[in-house]
């Protein structure tokens, strides 16, 4: 990076003014973060000044390519699916794409997940992850083989991102949604080559689609009408398609697929306990509303995604074919017990190599 005469007081007064940081500027910005050389005040300030002007497509990938470079290596096969929603969309729904990501793997897809703690959330991906007894102190040489043994792996962001953690007192004291929410699903260090991403706005959906077009592999990027960052079942969705660098967009009713409309109040969740306890309901089968109705909705989301990473030609079938068939696979892994199961060998196999270390 050439920018070794740049200063905090400069570089937050131009997004003060409005004015987009360079690639090399975003990166200096976020290492000086990461690497823990800036004080708590910079980064507060960075993070709401670039939040009240809007992330940048260089802006992101110059944030996101700090991250990469000090994160923690780790080799596992890219033909699988990352599940994820940014967070911040404050609606304290249920953890989807936790939920979903079990699904996913149950109906024989792997699954490469990464998440963190909740930061404007009740509860986080590690969070529930946790709640449902997975052990997360696990090292990289595990993780292969609990990945090879079960086929998903949860990528816990504190752990994989050290540098991360100097910057996680202060997102959680703002409380707010920032450019982490944005930067975590970019951030996954195994680089599988599909994702399934909720986003909370429309503004940051496109982003997200502009800079994954960039990317080989394939994206699913979903945005609620209710701003949840999840396909919704409340009523349609913005839907991106992103494959070898052409993006469409779709107005998706998943109405059009036999899903019930829900309400808000019948998807939200609470505490990771809790929110765990409607995960282990909805895999054995026991609950048949709602909540299974979307985490089975994303599920086919990701499961989508992964074959359009396989097969760049599938983006031009129908989408609501290809969600039909995925539908039926996601709920087949339910009824069949091999979701559930998939959860219960992971949570074992990461606690005896809790155990192990």
């Amino acid at each position: 990076m050439n920018q070794t005469n740049q200063t905090w007081a400069e570089l937050i007064s131009q997004l003060l003014d409005k004015k987009d940081l360079s690639v090399s500027q975003a990166e200096w910005a976020m290492e000086q973060c990461i690497t823990k050389a800036a004080t708590p005040a910079q980064m507060a300030g960075f993070l709401i000044a670039l939040n009240a002007k809007g992330a940048s497509c260089d802006e992101i990938t110059g944030c996101s390519a700090a991250a990469a470079a000090h994160a923690t290596a780790i080799e596992l096969p890219r033909e699988a699916v990352d599940i994820v929603g940014t967070g911040g969309d404050r609606l304290h729904t249920i953890n989807v794409s936790s939920a979903a990501a079990m699904v996913i793997a149950g109906a024989g897809v792997p699954v490469i997940k990464h998440g963190n703690k909740a930061a404007s959330s009740l509860s986080g991906a590690s969070d529930v992850m946790a709640a449902l007894g997975a052990a997360h102190d696990i090292s990289v040489v595990s993780q292969q083989q609990i990945f090879a043994n079960t086929g998903v792996v949860f990528l816990h962001a504190a752990k994989m991102h050290p540098g991360f953690a100097n910057i996680a007192a202060v997102r959680k004291e703002l409380g707010v949604a920032t450019i982490f929410n944005i930067l975590g699903p970019l951030c996954n260090p195994a680089r599988p080559l599909a994702t399934a991403l909720g986003v909370t706005s429309t503004r940051n959906a496109e982003l997200m689609a502009q800079v994954l077009a960039r990317r080989e592999g394939a994206a699913l990027i979903a945005h609620g009408s209710d701003g949840m960052d999840e396909l919704t079942t409340t009523g349609k969705s913005e839907l991106w398609q992103v494959v070898a660098g052409r993006t469409r967009k779709y107005d998706f009713d998943p109405k059009r697929l036999g899903v019930q409309r829900a309400t808000l109040a019948q998807l939200r969740g609470g505490a990771p306990e809790q929110n765990a306890q409607t995960i282990k309901d909805v895999l054995a089968g026991a609950e048949l509303g709602a909540a299974r109705d979307i985490i089975v909705l994303n599920a086919a989301a990701g499961l989508v995604a992964y074959e359009l990473a396989l097969d760049a030609a599938l983006r031009d079938a129908d989408i609501y074919d290809r969600f039909a068939a995925a539908l039926q696979k996601a709920n087949e892994s339910i009824t069949s017990g091999s979701a559930l199961r998939t959860l219960t060998n992971w949570v074992q196999a990461t606690q005896a190599a809790a155990a192990g270390a």
